[in-house]
């Protein structure tokens, strides 16, 4: 098993932990390398590893791939095997002749995203103190154990009797989990030149298909709020403004809870009962759905659960994000990510909200099958880093 004495110095692998704009960006900033060479966004997930591949900065997409974990390597969003999956990735990248230059997207419960709102301050050093001291108030691990990054995201300018304050979204991932997710990547012989949120990749990817209006030069009365979702094995949800984040959150709630329910009820294992909800959905007839009608049944009811379940996770983001101080109105709900392939699922999450509800896939990715398309949609917005 690994242990902290086995990882390797965290501050000589990424000696560059700042950050000059978060509205979209990655989490650690670049630690070298050239951007006009290929580039491979990865994330990695409790039942899958998912890759991209870059060739520009402008992003020509090249190869894209995917390759299924072992139950257990992965839990929470967090490394339990990095033999195993060292193994995979080194399985992944030689099958498919992927660059060896690899963005990292993370997302677990080891990394806190806040909004804070702070006095206007000017200077940039007063400003990191600033928010340093509030970090500490709101964020629920110490400071010295973190990376720590922030962005201004947003204000209000003085009224009256009221000064002027700003909005800052400030996040923080524990170092050692960060040295965790390197460890296997170094192992595969690959080389990360950065981390990012995953959330971050989120927006990036779908902002750029045309589901939300561009940072510049947006059409006037496209600055809406969205909230947008990515189905995976857990649910990333995060709300943005044109590319800012505003919010966001790691949901538990997703596929593979759906799939460890049905496994539960039927006694398949998780990895059949994933392809049991790819295959029954909820959107044929199940009379028409080949296979064994008690199964077909109990994936019906899984998915129904699950859609219930999903939609009040979103309601909750919303109110969550509703209760920060300036809060605009979120507009409109686009949901990515394995989840919205599986068949009738979006529409069953979407009918039961009272705003907009899409599905998104990055237009360079349209030309993929759906369900590769929706795994890959979030390793292509990591890629997308600038």
């Amino acid at each position: 098993m690994l242990n902290r004495m086995q990882l390797p110095n965290l501050k000589s692998q990424l000696p560059d932990l700042k950050l000059p704009n978060l509205k979209g960006k990655s989490l650690t900033g670049s630690i070298g390398g050239s951007r006009s060479k290929a580039l491979v966004g990865l994330e990695i997930a409790a039942d899958s590893v998912a890759a991209a591949e870059l060739r520009t900065p402008a992003g020509e997409l090249g190869e894209v791939a995917v390759a299924p974990l072992a139950e257990g390597v992965v839990r929470e969003g967090e490394v339990s095997d990095p033999e195993a999956l060292a193994s995979a990735l080194r399985d992944l990248f030689a099958e498919h002749r992927l660059p060896r230059r690899v963005r990292l997207g993370i997302a677990n419960q080891r990394v806190a995203v806040r909004t804070v709102r702070l006095p206007a301050i000017d200077d940039p050093s007063e400003l990191e103190a600033a928010v340093r001291f509030q970090a500490q108030e709101v964020l629920p691990m110490p400071l010295d154990q973190a990376v720590l990054e922030h962005q201004v995201v947003g204000g209000a300018a003085a009224t009256e009797g009221s000064p002027a304050s700003i909005d800052v979204l400030v996040v923080a991932a524990r170092r050692e989990m960060i040295a965790a997710a390197l460890h296997p990547l170094h192992e595969a012989g690959l080389e990360p030149v950065g981390i990012d949120l995953s959330a971050f990749g989120l927006i990036r990817a779908l902002s750029e298909s045309g589901v939300a209006p561009e940072e510049d030069g947006a059409p006037e009365g496209t600055d809406e709020v969205t909230l947008f979702c990515d189905l995976g094995d857990t649910t990333n949800l995060v709300i943005a403004r044109k590319r800012s984040c505003l919010f966001a959150r790691l949901s538990p709630v997703g596929l593979g809870g759906i799939a460890s329910s049905l496994a539960a009820e039927t006694g398949l294992t998780v990895e059949h009962a994933r392809q049991w909800i790819d295959h029954v959905g909820l959107k044929a007839d199940p009379e028409t759905i080949g296979g064994d009608p008690g199964a077909v049944g109990a994936t019906r009811q899984a998915l129904a659960t699950g859609a219930d379940a999903l939609q009040a996770e979103l309601r909750l983001s919303i109110d969550f994000y509703a209760a920060q101080e300036g809060a605009r109105p979120v507009s409109r709900i686009v949901l990515s990510g394995p989840g919205s392939a599986v068949p009738g699922l979006a529409n069953a999450i979407g009918d039961g909200l009272s705003l907009p509800f899409d599905v998104a896939v990055p237009s360079a990715l349209r030309g993929l099958d759906a369900a590769t398309a929706a795994r890959v949609t979030l390793p292509y917005g990591i890629a997308l880093a600038a």
